[in-house]
């Protein structure tokens, strides 16, 4: 039985983070949450899901039970904010805009 899962994507991005980057025209889809192996939602953004360690934490939880891909959600991730993965983004996306030439300024006396 699959459970409905909010997906915080809109239009390729995720406009409820503040600074969240924009994958639009990068050629990278957005990914849905998705439900891991222990039974906790990742990338949905709310981090509070009922079976979740964080929910569960004390003196004895071996920090390591949170370590491994199934915890990072490829899209929805903290890390998408750092500069060194925006440049990434940045590079992906096309560097022509529509209408351009590469050796004559067509906007020139426009404006």
């Amino acid at each position: 039985m699959d459970k409905e899962i909010e997906s915080p994507i809109f239009d390729e991005t995720q406009p409820h983070q503040i600074h969240a980057p924009s994958f639009k025209g990068t050629n990278i889809r957005m990914q849905p949450p998705f439900i891991n192996k222990y039974g906790v939602v990742i990338g949905d953004s709310k981090y509070n899901s009922p079976h979740s360690p964080l929910n569960e934490w004390s003196d004895e939880t071996d920090p390591s039970v949170m370590a491994g891909d199934e915890w990072v959600h490829p899209t929805n991730d903290i890390g998408w904010n750092t500069p060194e993965n925006r440049a990434l983004l940045e590079e992906k996306r096309s560097g022509k805009a529509p209408f351009t030439h590469p050796d004559k300024d067509v906007g020139y006396g426009a404006d």
